[in-house]
């Protein structure tokens, strides 16, 4: 692979995460905070990261020396344009400050760096638009925590280039991660789109006094939640024989929720300030206790995954 450099733009949950893949993966990086704070508190999680995996036993002491020897901070956007060879943008999710960032990358670096966002939602036309070569723009989004969920979904905008996607898809694999490729670009991506329909239909099942929150989460978590990391929805309606979904479908999709508006059970708790874990009251009570908890068995879980990952290699 080409790519020896890879600069990082941002020091959060993201951006700590990606600079740490990369430099697990030998990569040199550079890490943008834009102060000593900042970039304190990055190296702070990437620390904090790392000896979680190596609590599990899945890194050794001398790894992570090496990971942490192979990441160098910086506070300038311009020093971490220099030299790079591929750049990763994990700042605020703000148009017109990608936007801005990425005109600024586009006449700092040498035509053969690929721009790439992690961006969750926002179109790669629109980030790349005031940029002179947009075909090297491309999105690379991670899922979070990126140091545990494989997938890596890669977008390509209006213009970007086969060369770019096929570079950025070998830098993803190169550093561990499950490239995605999209053909073209769309609202949410893949994962965000059929995160958010499972969750307006969840939503509904509770609005209409079918079930209870819990119970909904049961369903998933006992049922699709186990089937779901060997066989896609597609995958799975293969298996299952196309004639037999076809005739759940002929019924069942004119009674699912259809509603192209936010739910009002959603809106209802926001507008309290019942955020979820954030605010401590969401459809659960998150009391601190319980939120560590939980954090520590979905961790539990992706690290089983990520051992079964690397025995499949």
């Amino acid at each position: 692979m080409n790519i020896k450099n890879v600069s990082v733009l941002g020091t959060g949950t993201m951006g700590h995460g990606i600079a740490m893949l990369s430099a697990r993966a030998g990569l040199n990086v550079v890490m943008y905070g834009r102060s000593d704070e900042s970039l304190e508190r990055g190296f702070n999680n990437i620390k904090n990261s790392l000896n979680r995996l190596k609590a599990e036993g899945k890194i050794s002491d001398k790894k992570c020396e090496e990971i942490l020897s192979k990441i160098k901070g910086v506070k300038t956007i311009e020093e971490a344009a220099k030299d790079a060879d591929f750049i990763i943008e994990s700042l605020a999710e703000n148009l017109e400050l990608k936007q801005k960032v990425f005109k600024q990358l586009d006449e700092l670096c040498p035509s053969n760096v690929i721009l790439a966002t992690n961006t969750s939602g926002l179109s790669p036309t629109a980030i790349a638009k005031h940029t002179k070569d947009p075909e090297r723009v491309v999105i690379a989004h991670f899922w979070n925590p990126p140091h545990l969920i494989p997938l890596v979904e890669v977008v390509p905008g209006e213009k970007t280039s086969q060369d770019t996607m096929g570079t950025t898809m070998e830098w993803v694999e190169f550093i561990g991660k499950k490239a995605v490729r999209m053909e073209k670009e769309c609202l949410g991506f893949i994962g965000n789109r059929l995160q958010l329909a499972l969750l307006r239909e969840a939503l509904y099942i509770v609005e209409q006094g079918w079930a209870k929150p819990e119970e909904v989460d049961k369903a998933i978590e006992y049922g699709h939640g186990r089937r779901l990391p060997v066989t896609g929805p597609l995958c799975s309606a293969d298996l299952g024989g196309l004639d037999i979904f076809h005739n759940i479908s002929t019924y069942l999709f004119e009674d699912l929720c259809n509603d192209t508006k936010p739910s009002k059970l959603m809106q209802d708790k926001v507008e309290a300030g019942n955020l979820g874990s954030k605010s401590g009251q969401g459809f659960y009570n998150w009391r601190p206790e319980a939120i560590e908890k939980k954090k520590k068995e979905r961790e539990e879980v992706l690290l089983q995954f990520l051992q079964r990952d690397l025995e499949k290699k």
